[in-house]
């Protein structure tokens, strides 16, 4: 295995204690104080945390989370990668720990009569936390180490599996504080997963466009030529009709899908256009692919 450049080892760093720093402003800023259990070993601490305040004693979050993540380690270590390993342990550490220190000093959003104003900024700050350590190809422990290893066995976006996964402990948290904040932090979960998805697959500005066409030579020439965007030509054939037909493949910036629609009208009115989002696009007339993502 190939040693990873210093400057990526410097750049997931920067990446986890940043994400680690913002993901805890919205814990403490806008989940905690307000009963929003959304999801995750967080989620859990927050429960834990409501009890241990009402029986009269003091029980941290962040130091929570890292004592329940001693548990779950073991599957992380099963995976065998040394750097998602490391990349894991120490968004485990740099989110308990900023979780503790900041609580004291960040201002604190409560307000009982608009908890969903809370709750969407807990899920959109926590969402661009986490979102910003998932980046490194790490994470923050707990579920979110479920959530990943569902999201590679199947293949869903990572928000989504922890959209999934964390749905019982915010059941359990109704039976704590209330049905009312258990449905609020619902909210904040699913747009923290979506904010997640939005930060480590980009914001999805390309565009794949598929054409099928008897002057596929024409449209072919058009998208060389008028929009200087390279084609691709794939030989297919139709099951029905028996027949070979070239279907041409290209990937456009969002505002290039108009300009590509025209062209296909004015050069054959019946060809068949199929346009699908690109999360990201590397190489020629894009942006260079490189080992640190």
């Amino acid at each position: 295995m190939s040693r990873v450049p210093w400057r990526v080892v410097a750049r997931d760093a920067l990446l986890i204690v940043l994400g680690s720093f913002v993901f805890a402003v919205g814990v403490d800023s806008f989940e905690v104080p307000n009963g929003l259990a959304a999801g995750g070993v967080t989620g859990l601490a927050t429960v834990f945390y409501a009890m241990a305040d009402a029986a009269g004693f003091y029980l941290p979050v962040g130091l929570q989370t890292i004592v329940m993540n001693v548990a779950l380690l073991s599957l992380v270590i099963r995976s065998g990668d040394r750097g998602y390993i490391v990349r894991t342990i120490a968004g485990i550490i740099a989110c308990g720990v900023l979780t503790d220190l900041l609580a004291p000093v960040v201002p604190v959003f409560s307000n009982e009569r608009d908890l969903l104003l809370c709750a969407l900024w807990g899920g959109v700050v926590t969402g661009l936390g986490l979102g910003l350590v998932f980046r490194t190809g790490g994470n923050t422990g707990g579920t979110d180490i479920v959530s990943q290893i569902l999201a590679r066995k199947t293949g869903m976006p990572v928000g989504t599996a922890i959209i999934i996964v964390d749905g019982v402990i915010i059941a359990f948290s109704a039976t704590v504080f209330s049905i009312e904040q258990a449905l609020y932090a619902a909210v904040a979960m699913f747009i923290c997963g979506k904010v997640i998805d939005m930060v480590v697959d980009g914001p999805r500005t390309q565009r794949a466009a598929y054409v099928i066409s008897v002057e596929h030579e024409r449209i072919a020439n058009e998208i060389l030529y008028t929009l200087n965007r390279g084609c691709t030509e794939f030989q297919a054939r139709g099951v029905w009709s028996g027949n070979e037909r070239p279907v041409l493949f290209c990937v456009l910036g969002r505002s290039e899908v108009v300009r590509l629609k025209q062209i296909v009208a004015q050069v054959d009115p019946e060809a068949i256009v199929i346009i699908s989002e690109v999360h990201e696009a590397f190489g020629e007339g894009f942006r260079q692919i490189s080992d640190g993502g």
